[in-house]
């Protein structure tokens, strides 16, 4: 199977050309290429296929091999790989993915794409604002908001101590979300800035989620600590999200970069 890997932040995955190579039980194949000491390492597994709905489909899979429903880092991987590798010759380009269909607009320097803002749609709150929970003995209060996945948003004085391995799995598997649930642990620093640390269902700590990122500045913004654009600072580099009060849609830029392409015997 040929691949690409490329990363957003941090956040990385291998992808896949289906418009030129088929990939039977993808889930098998997300764990296998994932696995860091025995793959090739990533997040997970993004396979880039065609669509009759939207220039490209993106279908993707967590490290462990559930399906995902969208992953904002991953799509502007998406983004940059369908321009520069010819599937598309535009600069504004629509992406279907389980969590809809999403426009991308790609920032174009000397034929390489350098950013990209996504169309993240409109976040809905899925939460009392905010909601109390008890999570290990221990009473907090979180954010409910889904932006085509589903997120909880937790403010902490500090991020960095946490212990994410150790907590992470307690807030994923908790019985208020029975599907699983991302997790951001957020810093606010000032009205244009704010910290995040992110424990993913299905993946575990990664070094960045922008539909994660998406969440928690819209929940913020809605709870009045921060203004409509902010600078989202998670452990891979920094995301700009700005939220469109009058439509309700929010968006998000920041880079993707291809790492390497390869080549990995399946069998």
């Amino acid at each position: 199977m040929k691949f690409t890997k490329m990363q957003g932040i941090g956040n990385d995955y291998v992808y896949v050309n289906c418009f030129e190579e088929q990939v039977e039980n993808p889930g098998r194949v997300a764990r296998l290429v994932s696995d860091r000491h025995f793959g090739i390492g990533s997040d997970g597994l993004i396979l880039i296929c065609p669509s009759e709905k939207a220039d490209c489909r993106m279908w993707m899979f967590n490290e462990d091999g559930s399906e995902g429903a969208m992953c904002g880092n991953g799509i502007r991987c998406v983004g940059k790989y369908t321009y520069e590798h010819g599937i598309v010759s535009k600069t504004r380009i629509t992406v279907e993915t389980k969590g809809g269909i999403k426009t991308l607009d790609l920032q174009v320097q000397a034929g390489k794409v350098e950013s990209v803002t996504v169309d993240m749609g409109v976040p809905e709150l899925t939460s009392e604002l905010p909601e109390p929970i008890c999570v290990d003995g221990e009473n907090l209060t979180f954010t409910g908001i889904s932006v085509g996945n589903p997120h909880a948003v937790y403010y902490r004085d500090d991020v960095d101590s946490l212990d994410l391995e150790k907590i992470g799995p307690a807030f994923e598997h908790h019985e208020r979300f029975p599907d699983r649930v991302n997790s951001e642990f957020i810093r606010i620093i000032d009205r244009k800035h704010m910290q995040m640390r992110v424990w993913e269902r299905g993946s575990g700590e990664t070094w960045a989620c922008g539909t994660g990122a998406t969440a928690s500045a819209v929940a913020s913004m809605m709870l009045g600590l921060v203004d409509d654009t902010v600078e989202v600072q998670l452990r891979g580099g920094c995301l700009e999200i700005f939220w469109d009060r009058e439509s309700g849609h929010a968006f998000m830029t920041g880079p993707a970069v291809e790492v390497f392409h390869g080549e990995i015997d399946l069998v």
